[in-house]
């Protein structure tokens, strides 16, 4: 658990330059390879003062993680039951992939935790997350039941959007390697858009 949150500007300015620092740490070298030591030095900070404010590296580590995955949660927790199926499910797809594009690093983050088996996270993924994920795979499910969308498998729609998403995130050197350069989020918003919007169109329609 997190330390309680500061009482004075200063002490809120040097927690938020410590998550930023220890964001880039994590990001870069996994929980396993990130040090209080190389945290401190990142943020500027004694070691002793970044200990002020966080007890621990684990802490620390959990106190990004929840932050994450608010952030993370948001667009799901967005998807409206009664607004138009195959718009609502577009707009999830495009804001997984702003966020890819505007928080890589969280987006690593994230995924260095799941292949270490999430020994931090798994609380919130077996709990809000899956909870979450099977209110809007229902919604889904009525949607596509009624004919509404196409006939789809809502879970695994969902794993798909994070999988083509977090993608231009978590293999970023990778992508724009190929790319040479080329910014590659406006032509995969495109892409996406022309993947999904043909899975998503009814049947005997032209989505």
């Amino acid at each position: 658990m997190t330390d309680s949150p500061p009482r004075t500007r200063i002490q809120a300015r040097n927690r938020a330059t410590i998550l930023e620092a220890a964001l880039e740490v994590f990001a870069a070298h996994g929980f396993r390879g990130a040090t209080i030591d190389r945290i401190a030095q990142a943020a500027g900070l004694s070691k002793p003062n970044l200990l002020y404010y966080f007890r621990s590296k684990e802490a620390l580590h959990l106190a990004i993680l929840e932050d994450l995955m608010d952030l993370w949660l948001a667009p799901l927790r967005g998807m409206d039951p009664e607004g138009e199926p195959r718009e609502q499910i577009l707009t999830y797809v495009r804001r997984k992939l702003e966020m890819s594009r505007d928080h890589p690093r969280e987006s690593r983050l994230f995924a260095n935790e799941i292949l270490q088996g999430a020994p931090r996270a798994r609380p919130v993924l077996e709990g809000e997350l899956k909870s979450l994920v099977d209110e809007k795979a229902a919604v889904i499910a009525g949607w596509s039941a009624s004919g509404r969308i196409g006939p789809v498998d809502p879970h695994h729609l969902i794993f798909s959007i994070w999988a083509l998403t977090q993608h231009y995130a978590d293999f970023e050197v990778q992508v724009r390697a190929i790319m040479g350069g080329t910014d590659p989020y406006p032509a995969a918003e495109t892409w996406l858009e022309q993947v999904f919007g043909a899975v998503l169109a009814p049947p005997g329609g032209t989505g």
